[in-house]
């Protein structure tokens, strides 16, 4: 196995170390296309395998169907993984026809209910122990609260919850070696900023936002994460693939002007011989916030074309290239210095 796979890297002040790539647990669970669930286990134990040592899921995958399917193939280890999950929303059983599904193509029979409370928090983290079958979890993420999720209205009760309550219970089961890590999922920055100022976190699980096609959050969130010792996973290196020769950027059809910055992007890379979605996996790790990148494969041999650009050897050059171009935000770590 090559050294590139094996990096680790600390969360935060924890005594965590992640491999530097990860394996993101939604496209297992069948988000936009079914994925079988032999298909999704074999894909889960491929990575074990060959050395990545993080997983991350969350109830809302699915509706429970992505922690069932990662607690399956954790319990027949011997040595498991560092393992995430999220808390905030709590699945609710339903008769098939009335279920919500979503982005989901098979989901399990629930419907979610954000509850960012003290009691909220505490319960949805029981639940997912349940559904792995599972006597722990090392990180916990506050999943998907902001304005993006909820909008501005619809966030600000769910905000005062987490304030007055939410927080306490992450804390208290941080504090009481419960789980080691806490933090925040969310596809949006700026609510992460707002996290700050309730309290100390060790890790935030970022989707897009900091990735080869933007960098929103180079400043001021990633220079606040170096200051207070937080680390980032970026999710979504692919910004939902529009790196890797989809259509999507962000869940939705990518506009045009998506498209043309892609296109200038992809240029450079075709004239270093270097692959776009390797350039795209391997962008965020310049920047000394982030501890790992979360790419999610629907297949063992998806997961080895994901390896394949993992292993790319890119020359420095590429990335000056694309700094003079105005391709990169200004103050982006690149090797040799930033943008």
């Amino acid at each position: 196995m090559s050294p590139q796979r094996l990096e680790k890297r600390r969360i935060g002040r924890t005594d965590l170390e992640v491999t530097s790539l990860g394996l993101g647990g939604a496209t297992l669970a069948g988000i936009f296309d079914p994925v079988s669930s032999e298909q999704a286990r074999a894909t889960i134990a491929h990575a074990l395998d060959i050395g990545i040592n993080y997983v991350d899921t969350a109830p809302q995958y699915g509706l429970g169907r992505s922690e069932h399917l990662v607690g399956e193939v954790l319990r027949e280890r011997a040595i498991r993984p560092i393992l995430s999950t999220k808390v905030g929303r709590l699945l609710r059983p339903m008769p098939p026809e009335a279920v919500d599904k979503g982005a989901w193509a098979h989901p399990l029979p629930f419907n979610q209910h954000y509850d960012y409370s003290y009691d909220g928090i505490m319960r949805s983290f029981e639940d997912s122990l349940q559904r792995l079958g599972l006597d722990r979890v090392d990180i916990l993420y506050v999943h998907d609260i902001g304005t993006m999720t909820h909008g501005e209205a619809g966030n600000r009760p769910l905000w005062a919850q987490l304030e007055t309550g939410g927080y306490k219970a992450l804390r208290q089961l941080r504090d009481n070696g419960v789980v080691k890590a806490i933090g925040l999922g969310v596809n949006e920055w700026q609510v992460l900023m707002d996290a700050f100022a309730l309290g100390d976190w060790d890790v935030f699980l970022l989707a897009g936002r900091y990735t080869l096609l933007e960098q929103t959050s180079l400043t001021p969130f990633l220079s606040t994460c170096l200051e207070r010792g937080a680390s980032v996973v970026i999710g979504g290196p692919f910004n939902s693939g529009i790196l890797v020769g989809g259509d999507r950027f962000n869940y939705a059809k990518a506009p045009e002007k998506v498209v043309a910055k892609v296109r200038a992007i992809d240029a450079v890379c075709r004239e270093f011989a270097v692959p776009l979605p390797a350039a795209a996996l391997q962008f965020p790790l310049h920047h000394p916030a982030v501890c790992n990148v979360l790419p999610g494969p629907r297949s063992p041999a998806e997961l080895d074309g994901i390896l394949g650009w993992w292993d790319t050897v890119i020359p420095d050059g590429l990335w000056t290239a694309l700094a003079e171009r105005g391709l990169l935000e200004p103050g982006s770590p690149i090797p040799g210095g930033t943008a």
